[in-house]
């Protein structure tokens, strides 16, 4: 961290409490991430605290080994592992952490890796070959848990995931008899898409959850409600995570599953979303397009390719007093696909020279990140102001130092 902090002529990372505008009076010339661990410690604490169950953390949405540290320090000890890749990550970064290996679909040599080698015991399928995969590989292990995936419905979430995995309603039986066999733990995994806008997601597929156990007739262990826990976004701001909780915890409690049956959540976009934005520079203007120099191939990936509105806001000094109007990006690529229509309110006097701040980019933002076209930048800086919006900001004044609440 404190290279780049030099890169960018500051003279010490901590000495002063640093804001997003502060780095953008650097007049840097690539990008800047700026990221906030207090943000993401209080994200982290509020699911320790308030889910009713085991958080553990989905290291897909950003790999960050300071983030997965910041997560440890806070109270997170079970992530969720989607590759060997990401299985030897948190195993260096965090050697004892417990690690979870969700993806349904994994090669054969991966989990004997996982298994043999990083201490894996928790593996997720949705076949009876993927079982057999596990067994095979794993040399018949008898201190397994195995998480069957069901396949439930995505319709509250602005991003689907139930066309890929899943066994669908009527299809479990089968499987989860054969899994309660060789399972020294069995378990029934979901997942309701990412940016679930609404509790009933969870209590729906709670529903199906019940249909599966009463029609095999077996005794469950872990109920894992996966991720899609919500962050706030531009039109996309929704109810309190505490409702969410309550909705999942009445499910669970009602489940016909074992009495000491545990409760597993997969954050990902809740823990990490608010960690870090990215400052820009205004390239060129045309009309209402702004030319920035991060984009579809950068942390701006979601904003291009699925339309996702980020917050934004103006870095200057003092303040425009130019009424908002709307602007969509084109990133620094010579590809026409690196536009990201928006739209994005910004003053009616933005120009070439202008910083300006896109928020809530700690999700998938630095994970989607790519060098094409040579462009592409890892500058970054930790700052002690507030993320663009947070759905964790009543917990501030009992849980974050008074020094890191600096509002701009």
């Amino acid at each position: 961290m404190h290279k780049h902090h030099r890169a960018l002529g500051l003279a010490s990372p901590r000495s002063t409490a640093l804001r997003g505008i502060d780095i953008a009076a650097q007049r840097p010339v690539q990008p800047v991430t700026l990221t906030r661990p207090h943000a993401a410690s209080r994200a982290a604490r509020f699911f320790v605290e308030k889910f009713p169950g085991r958080s553990m953390y989905a290291v897909k949405a950003n790999p960050s080994p300071d983030l997965l540290q910041i997560l440890w320090d806070s109270g997170i000890t079970h992530y969720d592992v989607a590759s060997i890749a990401e299985v030897r990550l948190v195993a260096a970064t965090l050697p004892e952490a417990t690690l979870c290996f969700m993806h349904p679909v994994k090669a054969e040599e991966a989990i004997a890796e996982a298994y043999f080698e990083h201490g894996v015991r928790v593996f997720s399928l949705d076949s009876i070959e993927e079982l057999e995969k596990i067994v095979a590989a794993t040399k018949g292990a008898g201190d397994l848990t195995l998480c069957v995936r069901m396949r439930v419905s995505s319709d509250h979430s602005k991003l689907s995931l139930a066309s890929k995995f899943g066994v669908g309603p009527g299809e479990s039986k089968e499987l989860l008899m054969a899994t309660r066999q060789v399972a020294d733990a069995l378990g029934i995994c979901f997942h309701v898409g990412s940016q679930a806008m609404s509790p009933e997601a969870y209590g729906n597929a709670m529903e199906r959850v019940r249909a599966a156990i009463v029609e095999a007739g077996v005794t469950v262990d872990v109920i894992d409600v996966g991720g899609g826990f919500p962050s706030s976004y531009p039109g996309m701001e929704p109810p309190p995570l505490e409702l969410y909780f309550a909705t999942i915890h009445r499910a669970f409690e009602s489940l016909p599953i074992s009495y000491s049956a545990e409760l597993w959540a997969e954050p990902g976009r809740a823990l990490c979303a608010e960690y870090s934005s990215i400052i820009v520079r205004v390239e060129k203007r045309r009309g209402s397009e702004l030319y920035i120099n991060d984009g579809a191939y950068g942390a701006l990936f979601d904003a291009a390719h699925i339309g996702w509105r980020f917050p934004v806001r103006l870095l200057r000094e003092p303040d425009s007093n130019a009424r908002d109007v709307e602007f969509s990006f084109y990133g620094p690529t010579c590809d026409d696909l690196d536009h990201m229509a928006g739209p994005f309110p910004l003053p009616a006097d933005i120009g070439a020279g202008d910083y300006i701040e896109i928020g809530m980019l700690g999700a998938y933002g630095a994970a989607m990140r790519t060098a094409f076209n040579g462009f592409g930048s890892d500058q970054t800086v930790i700052v002690d102001d507030e993320p663009m919006t947070s759905l964790y900001l009543e917990q501030v004044e009992e849980q974050a130092p008074a020094s890191n609440v600096v509002k701009l």
